[in-house]
Formats: structure tokens, C-alpha cells, sequence
């Protein structure tokens, strides 16, 4: 009896030397994975508006109102509805003029901003020519966006996976090793962004309101991006 006892002592034994030596043998190697596809933006927003000066405030708003219903009236003739055309930003502010000790208020500034949403990818600078002509003479940037990006999403996470996978090879390989399982993944985060359209000036949008030329936009492609956290098992 004492010598059964004393085997099957043995034998746990070996058995949690067995796993202890297993579990020395692994090798955890974490890295981090990122991956980035590129879909075609179908929907724009452009912001566009309206600044004013005067000595009377309430003719600095005035003259702001009367352009923007303008600006309003030629879009919608273009087709855009009302629906899609959104105030912004509104603003009055008083310009001073500093004269020794005294502070005197020298005109008012009244600003009011568009923001006005496009799905015809073609029209947004003949849009855009139309509103400089009614009275714009502010245009802060367009936005762009897509109304499906799911597919791109799944295409990154995959890429994002696969780099994140031939990391860990190369790492495993420098120290000898070997990959031969995965312990934890996680997902960092997807997002997108566009390639905005910078700040233009009144100024540089004189030859297409006259006539002379007109404003041309090229539609963004938005980077869709992922990243991933994978523990890669190595021995």
C-alpha cells in the first residue's frame, strides 16, 4: 500500500514538472496591427457664408440675411433641398478703434455660415459658383463622407490582423521560436477621415463667379483604418 501511495506521489509529481517545463517553453509575444482601405466618399458638405460690415449693426445683419436667403434661393433652383441647407454658425461682433485712452466701437461685424449637404459628387463646385454669384464670400472647407463603409471596415481588420500576425513571425524567428497558437486579440478601434478641402478666400473665387472659369472639386477618398492587439503564442 505505502509503495502504490509512493509511486502515484511520483507520478503527480513528474506530471506538474511536466506542466511547469510546458508552460516555460511558451513565449508570449504581443503586437499591435494596423490596416487602412480606401472607399470613394458619396456625400459632401460644404460650408459656405456670408460677411459683413457697418457702422449700424442692424445693417451689418441685414445685409448677412439678405445674402443668405440669396445663396439659399440659387441652391435650391440647382436642385439642393431645402432640407439640406443648415445654419451653421452665426456671429456679431464689434471692431474697435483704440484712440489714445479711448476705446471706440469703429463698425459692427455680422457673419452667418452655411452648411450645405451634396450627394452629386459632380455638382459640388458648380454648387458652390452658384453661391459665390448670390453673395457668398466665405467658404471654410468641405467634409466628406460615405454612406457605407462596412466592407472597407472588415477589409482593414483583415489587414490589420495580417500585419499584425507577420510581426510577431519576424520577432518569433529573431529569438529562435516558432508561432503556434494565439492567445488574445483585440480590436483598437476603426475609424475614418477624409482629405478636407482647405480654406478659400472670396478673393479666389472672384473668376469663377464671373464666369471665367469655374471652381472644380475632386471627391475625397476616405481612409478607413483599424487596429488590433494580438498575443501570439511562441516556443
Amino acid at each position: 500500500m505505502k509503495t502504490g501511495m509512493m509511486k502515484m506521489a511520483a507520478l503527480m509529481m513528474a506530471a506538474i514538472l511536466l506542466m511547469v517545463s510546458g508552460a516555460a517553453a511558451e513565449t508570449k509575444i504581443t503586437v499591435n496591427g494596423t490596416g487602412e482601405t480606401q472607399v470613394s466618399a458619396d456625400t459632401a458638405v460644404i460650408s459656405l457664408g456670408v460677411s459683413a460690415r457697418d457702422k449700424d449693426v442692424l445693417k451689418a445683419q441685414q445685409k448677412v440675411n439678405e445674402a443668405i436667403a440669396a445663396i439659399r434661393k440659387a441652391l435650391t433652383e440647382q436642385g439642393v433641398k431645402e432640407e439640406c441647407i443648415n445654419t451653421d454658425y452665426m456671429n456679431i461682433y464689434a471692431i474697435y478703434d483704440y484712440e489714445g485712452d479711448q476705446e471706440q466701437v469703429k463698425a459692427y461685424s455680422a457673419n452667418s455660415t452655411l452648411a450645405v449637404k451634396v450627394t452629386d459628387m459632380e455638382s459640388v463646385g458648380a454648387l458652390i459658383d452658384e453661391a459665390f454669384g448670390a453673395g457668398a464670400n466665405t467658404l471654410n472647407g468641405i467634409t466628406f463622407s460615405a454612406s457605407d463603409t462596412e466592407a472597407a471596415k472588415a477589409e482593414s481588420l483583415k489587414a490589420a490582423v495580417a500585419e499584425a500576425k507577420a510581426k510577431a513571425e519576424v520577432l518569433a524567428e529573431a529569438a529562435g521560436l516558432k508561432i503556434t497558437g494565439m492567445e488574445i486579440i483585440t480590436e483598437g478601434g476603426v475609424y475614418s477621415y477624409d482629405n478636407t478641402v482647405g480654406n478659400f478666400s472670396a478673393k479666389m473665387m472672384d473668376g469663377a463667379a464671373e464666369g471665367s472659369g469655374g471652381t472644380v472639386v475632386q471627391a475625397a477618398k476616405l481612409i478607413v483604418n483599424a487596429t488590433v492587439s494580438i498575443t501570439f503564442i511562441a516556443e
